[in-house]
């Protein structure tokens, strides 16, 4: 790894027409990482971790694997990758009829087993997908499905219901009473069934957005289904600030685009051919609240056009970067979108391009910035930090089904790159990539994250497919370091099994992983020389209500005696406080968390203290720089918002 390391040169990216050079380098992988040369198996495989541990583990339900190989099945033979493959977002061919099979339940209903299900090809048709959170439940897309789980006892997690509904790739997402799910390949109906569609053209086929009624969990039922040209292969939940009877929904199309005879409308033409074409846009999708059956497309936004011309086709139009870098495909797709709708933004992992878009009208939205890397092959997803000013887009080098992360492959290539975001203008900074080489067997490659609720710091939480999932910090976006892993062996020592972390999310004071062959884990983080138990405490502070990665909420954190100490971490950390400084702020804080109220006799003399050393972490802050100077600022906040409540 240390003469790979050696070949990673300067990486251009165009960034709204100008050139950014950037040279930052991840450091060499350690040659005694234990997650090298693990044991292979399914459910006894060899495992590693550090800074973190496996606190339960609940395989897939009866009905959502094949019995016949309950890991999936072998990928198929490596082919040359003139465009990403399957999960990674290209037009996926047609789906052949699936074998008869026993009737399905009514749309919605549970399953039960059913031997009759057809075999996996490739091992996706029953892969664990993404996830979505409510309350204490937790829901696990599927491409066969769906499955509802009571989350209320991390360590115990309880299946409540599965539902059979066919069609991959199963995204979900959650808002109030109502559950939504991508579907992309041709199989999906529209009743849920899974006879498959044997007809080229048929009115009976589905791909789109489903939405669920989930008032009763353990028999959700299908309420509407929105028909789109390309089908969905993932989406985002976008809020109307506005109007809070209704919500928005960006479908994200990757498949091929159907027949006019099958749904009027369509067409796969290129633009030059057909202006209307169904290419180069994302579906808005208006979903009245009170009435979901009356969801429809209410916009086709040309988020691509070029903003001199109007050409619709005005981004990345395919082909490599040069000698030896990556082919990417065009853009005339997005991915995945993720939106932050309290600062307004949005950044789309679009095929070719990382762009970045205003959604203040959200059924409008507008690209303010695109960039490419050269060695990206496919941009895959999206996620901003807690302040809104950096972006990580993921790259899914070999579309999730090969071999990526193996000590031969260069470490920016299927990695994530990192983003500064100023005056509306994305900046690349550095790369960061899951560092311990893995085998030819296990399909490894940048994937679903979300970031870890540490006061102070920006830190995400990822999935890496059978590399694993990685905790790592970006808060310096040139230096990403990684502070936490967790690794399992290969699904199989000699031949790559599709397997692997598709999702890692936090959600409320765990670590929730799909596993697309095994089924779901739970982790909680320990601390470290990385990252403190205030660090941690204060981030099991932060709690939702609802939680869907590609919908990001904006977190802030209570003005409590664990939040003050783990800033004061943090500052010891990089040496940015004062000892004695640090050592007043703890005891003045451990003081006012023993107070009640301004009743106490106390209160006034904690108050003075309190507003006294925030004055002084203040004039402290104005002479700093950096993530200190703002440490040292929202200690002094806190301090002030303690000193609040007691008077």
């Amino acid at each position: 790894m240390n003469g790979l390391m050696r070949r990673v040169g300067t990486v251009a990216a165009i960034v709204g027409g100008v050139v950014l050079v950037g040279g930052a380098q991840q450091r060499p992988a350690d040659p005694k990482d234990p997650r090298i040369g693990l044991k292979a198996g399914l459910f006894d495989a060899g495992v590693a971790a550090r800074n973190m541990e496996l606190t339960a583990t609940l395989a897939r339900p009866q009905g959502f694997f094949d019995p016949k190989a309950p890991a999936g099945e072998a990928s198929p033979p490596e082919r040359p990758e003139p465009a990403p493959a399957a999960e990674g977002g290209a037009a996926a061919p047609a789906a052949p009829a699936a074998p008869a099979a026993p009737a399905a339940p009514a749309a919605g209903q549970p399953a039960g087993p059913r031997p009759g299900t057809p075999p996996a090809r490739g091992g996706l048709d029953f892969a664990n997908s993404d996830l979505a959170f409510a309350g204490t439940h937790m829901w696990v897309g599927n491409f066969h499905g769906f499955n509802t789980y009571d989350i209320e006892d991390a360590r115990k997690p309880k299946l409540l219901a599965s539902i059979v509904c066919p069609g991959g790739q199963g995204d979900v997402s959650v808002y109030g009473n109502l559950l939504f799910m991508s579907v992309e390949q041709t199989r999906g109906r529209v009743d849920c069934g899974v006879q498959g569609v044997a007809e080229t053209v048929s009115k009976e086929r589905f791909r789109g957005v489903r939405i669920f009624d989930i008032s009763d969990l353990r028999r959700p039922r299908q309420v509407a289904a929105v028909q789109t040209c390309r089908g969905s292969h993932t989406h985002t939940l976008v809020p109307d600030v506005k109007d809070k009877s209704r919500i928005f929904v960006y479908g994200s199309g990757t498949g091929s685009v159907r027949s006019g005879e099958e749904l009027e409308g369509c067409s796969g033409e290129e633009p030059d051919k057909d202006e209307n074409t169904a290419l180069f846009s994302i579906d808005v999708i208006e979903v009245p609240l009170a009435a979901p059956q009356n969801a429809r497309i209410v916009n086709r936004p040309r988020i691509f056009a070029d903003e001199s011309t109007g050409a619709i086709a005005g981004l990345w139009k395919g082909g490599d970067h040069g000698p030896g870098t990556q082919r990417t495909s065009v853009t005339n797709q997005c991915h995945d979108i993720t939106v932050f709708p309290e600062v307004g933004l949005a950044a789309g992992a679009c095929s070719g391009n990382g762009i970045l878009m205003d959604i203040s009208d959200p059924v409008h939205p507008k690209r303010l910035d695109a960039v490419f890397d050269k060695n990206f092959a496919y941009w895959h997803s999206a996620t901003f930090n807690n302040d809104g000013t950096k972006v990580i887009f993921t790259d899914e080098w070999g579309g999730g089904t090969r071999p990526r992360c193996r000590a031969t492959d260069l470490p920016n290539w299927g990695a994530n790159a990192i983003f500064d975001i100023v005056d509306g203008k994305m900046q690349f900074k550095g790369y960061y990539k899951m560092p311990a080489p893995q085998t030819e067997t296990e399909n490894c490659v940048a994937h679903n994250g979300s970031l870890i609720p540490v006061p102070g710091r920006d830190i995400m939480v990822q999935g890496w497919y059978q590399g694993g999932l990685s905790v790592f910090d970006f808060t310096d976006s040139a230096n990403p370091v990684e502070i936490a892993f967790f690794d399992r062996g290969p699904l199989d020592a000699k031949q790559l099994i599709t397997g692997g972390y598709w999702s890692t999310y936090w959600y409320n004071g765990h670590i929730y992983a799909s596993e697309i062959a095994r089924g779901i884990d739970v982790f909680r983080l320990k601390p470290s020389e990385f990252l403190s138990q205030n660090e941690i405490d204060a981030a099991m502070l932060v709690r939702h209500e609802e939680f869907n990665a590609q919908q990001q909420p904006k977190v802030t954190w209570p003005a409590t005696a664990v939040v003050a100490k783990a800033y004061v971490d943090q500052l010891n950390r990089t040496r940015g406080i004062q000892a004695e400084r640090a050592k007043a702020v703890v005891a003045a804080m451990d003081r006012a968390e023993g107070m009640r109220s301004s009743r106490d006799r106390n209160a006034a003399t904690v108050v003075q203290q309190l507003e006294t050393l925030a004055g002084q972490l203040e004039t402290d802050a104005a002479a700093a720089a950096g993530r200190d100077q703002a440490r040292l600022q929202a200690l002094a906040e806190t301090l002030k918002g303690r000193a609040a409540r007691l008077q």
